[in-house]
């Protein structure tokens, strides 16, 4: 079996690697949105996440996996208490997925044949406690949006129809990629994700050669690339879990409060959620980094990826939203 391109292995995209090393450190921060040319390595690096996460500890047969016996829902009928290790969760959302693929539905085959009201789990519940991967999130079905709109303000999946009354938890990091070019993302649904990030094809030649010449060992010396490649992604992994424990010792003065709220207000956020995010975004930052205190350098670091996509549109700025954010951040954090 063919093991998923090393996350260590990726050439260049820090901004993008590193938004994805802090969602797996906090969850919470909301997701990762990563807009793009084709074949920047959008998808690589959702695939090599995988690999590279930590296990996670569920109980074995729970179609959730749930971390207790007393997490499972009751329609999984799950006796066994014992607790396996599994692979964190990445669960893609195809594009036409219909709506009963992704909550679930009623299962048919055990209606048919044992004439049982029976839940049959989708996507949603695969997913909990890890990632649900959207390629071309833009693309997605305004119906499907809505559903994932309404999962993730809540933390639930809800299913009433059928005569099905279904509740399971849906705890996810939502992931999409995209091209910019193909159509714009919904409103609604941008807000959700914690950090945005635009990717580009390298324009050093030098970059474009290293990406050649990792991908060509990948596929003619796969042995060997991964033997070199796999120490680098173990040691990522001990990283995150370092920085995983640090987490809650993580201080934010009030003067990084204060820089938060300053940032916002320069760049016309709006709402609070960009404040939060931003704060959140760089205490995992700063635990990753070994660091006790949120500091200025873990704010400019973190300040694009956290705000870019909760901009007003400027007509009379023809500068993005990442440089519009890059000349705030050097204007508020002298």
């Amino acid at each position: 079996m063919t093991h998923p391109f090393p996350f260590s292995a990726i050439v260049g995209q820090d901004e993008m690697k590193r938004a994805m090393i802090l969602t797996a450190i906090d969850p919470g921060i909301g997701g990762v949105l990563v807009f793009g040319d084709r074949g920047t390595g959008k998808s690589t690096s959702v695939r090599a996440l995988a690999a590279l996460l930590p296990p996670i500890t569920a109980v074995a047969g729970c179609p959730c996996n749930s971390a207790s016996r007393a997490d499972c829902p009751d329609w999984a009928e799950i006796r066994d208490e014992t607790l396996v290790e599994k692979p964190t969760p990445v669960v893609d959302l195809p594009l036409g997925a219909t709506e009963d693929r992704v909550v679930g539905a009623l299962d048919i085959e055990r209606a048919l044949t044992r004439g049982e009201k029976a839940f049959e789990p989708g996507l949603l519940a695969r997913a909990n406690r890890g990632y649900l991967y959207i390629d071309e999130v833009n693309l997605l079905e305004d119906h499907i949006v809505d559903l994932l709109l309404d999962v993730a303000v809540s933390g639930e999946n809800v299913i009433e129809r059928e005569g099905l009354s279904i509740r399971h938890k849906a705890r996810f990091v939502l992931v999409g990629s995209g091209n910019p070019e193909e159509g714009e993302l919904r409103p609604q649904l941008l807000d959700r994700f914690g950090l945005s990030v635009e990717v580009a094809s390298p324009k050093d030649i030098d970059q474009r050669i290293e990406v050649i010449r990792r991908r060509d060992a990948y596929e003619t010396d796969h042995d060997g690339f991964m033997a070199h490649w796999t120490g680098e992604d173990a040691a990522l992994r001990t990283r995150i879990l370092a920085a995983r424990a640090l987490l809650r010792e993580v201080k934010a003065s009030d003067d990084a409060l204060r820089d938060c709220a300053r940032l916002c207000v320069a760049l016309g956020a709006d709402g609070l959620r960009g404040e939060l995010t931003l704060l959140r975004a760089a205490r995992a930052y700063a635990a990753f980094a070994g660091a006790n205190e949120v500091t200025r350098e873990h704010l400019r670091a973190i300040a694009p990826s956290a705000l870019r996509h909760r901009l007003r549109r400027d007509p009379l700025d023809e500068a993005g939203s990442g440089t519009r954010v890059e000349r705030a951040v050097a204007e508020v954090l002298a």
